[in-house]
């Protein structure tokens, strides 16, 4: 006989532990499964900076009391602007302490949809448990992306950045980053000044580098949101997913790009000296020798390497949670594997929830990021409760998702 709860959050991330920390605040007590912060923890490296600003790296409410502000208060002493990257995993931990001190770390193996309504969520250890609804909130570690050139190689000669807790395995070895974005340019800062050779190859004719603005005063505060998620005025456009998602598709998808545009924050720069960087070029040819990597480039040049980091980034398909078997994804709409979601976060089928980056198709580039975790758990937690935690709809619910451009699932 399986448990029936009202509501299950996957994920015990930025995400998870916001909308766990709004639902309770609501009267709804979710079961919540995961291990705190584990991406932040498992799959950045070890030594990295947060690229975004202290006003945009709350858990849910920034000014309340589990914001970062509180935690520093808390810690007894300052932390360091841009914010490192264990400080920010201890304020997550610190934060799951303060809310969840009933943190399920199980994993789960998956859900499946009832045909009675709710779901049934199987645990790896093979308990089931019944709940009315299911949030997601399980990141993106599987949405890491390998260009198709690089199938062959094992990650032992070509990794994904986000297959690195610590780079520092890499000292004494030549190594060439693929990507220019922040992930690209810190791996290889943080390999290099651990004793690498490295080159950071980007398509770009140039590398974008974000913070040249500044978003100090009256005038910064203008065309610069909290959040700070895109380029000037864009940031306070974007800071507003419920107006983000009235606009015309094409300028939400505008929005979207000119936001999550590959760039490097400012800062980084003078820590660059001893990393070689070729722009303008993308790799054509991947061969394995020897043990080595071999390269070849568009413009014909090579290189004979030992390491391909891949900072090549993160593609949303929900197919890839390993937890949701086809049978439940096929009812899911997406578009470009985005679920297409309701104004609480919920999809085509009825008590499914998605948050963080499955998101953004349906409310824009904010919620990809901690800034927008406020946001999205206020709105979900206010769903919720408005819908009584019981699903009130009835009919073909995929008549109502309707995605008139991209690829529909």
């Amino acid at each position: 006989m399986s448990k029936r709860l009202d509501a299950i959050v996957i994920g015990a991330g930025p995400y998870g532990l916001a909308a766990a920390a709004a639902l309770r605040s609501a009267g709804v007590d979710p079961h919540v499964f995961g291990e705190p912060m584990s991406f932040w923890m498992e799959h950045m490296p070890k030594g990295m900076l947060l690229r975004s600003p202290w006003g945009a790296s709350h858990i849910g409410d920034p000014g309340g009391p589990l914001s970062l502000d509180e935690f520093e208060r808390v810690h007894g002493s300052e932390i360091a602007r841009p914010i490192p990257l264990a400080d920010f995993v201890s304020y997550g931990r610190w934060f799951q302490h303060r809310i969840l001190s009933d943190l399920d770390r199980r994993r789960v193996e998956r859900v499946e949809a009832l045909d009675e309504g709710g779901f049934r969520v199987t645990i790896d250890d093979g308990e089931a448990i019944d709940s009315r609804r299911v949030v997601i909130a399980a990141g993106i570690a599987s949405f890491a992306w390998r260009p198709p050139e690089f199938d062959g190689l094992p990650t032992g000669l070509a990794s994904h950045s986000s297959d690195h807790a610590d780079l520092g395995d890499l000292g004494g070895r030549n190594v060439v980053v693929i990507g220019g974005g922040q992930s690209a340019l810190e791996s290889g800062v943080l390999a290099g000044e651990a004793g690498a050779k490295v080159e950071v190859i980007l398509r770009a004719p140039a590398l974008r580098w974000v913070g040249r603005a500044t978003r100090d005063g009256p005038l910064g505060r203008v065309f610069f949101h909290r959040t700070d998620v895109g380029p000037a005025v864009v940031s306070q456009i974007v800071a507003r997913p419920t107006l983000v998602r009235r606009l015309p598709l094409r300028t939400q998808r505008h929005l979207t790009r000119r936001s999550l545009a590959a760039g490097a924050a400012l800062w980084l720069r003078p820590r660059m000296t001893n990393i070689a960087l070729t722009v303008g070029r993308r790799v054509t040819e991947v061969a394995r020798s020897n043990g080595h990597v071999r390269l070849r480039l568009d413009d014909g040049s090579g290189r004979d390497i030992d390491h391909v980091i891949l900072a090549t980034g993160y593609h949303v398909d929900i197919g890839r949670y390993a937890f949701l078997p086809r049978s439940l994804v096929s009812r899911v709409v997406c578009v470009d594997g985005h679920p297409v979601l309701d104004e609480g976060f919920q999809s085509s089928v009825p008590g499914l929830h998605f948050l963080g980056a499955p998101a953004v198709h349906s409310f824009g580039p904010l919620v990809r990021f901690v800034a927008g975790t406020d946001f999205a758990a206020r709105t979900l937690a206010r769903s919720i409760v408005q819908r009584h935690i019981m699903p009130t709809f009835s009919g073909d619910r995929r008549a109502l998702y309707r995605a008139p451009e991209g690829r529909p699932r």
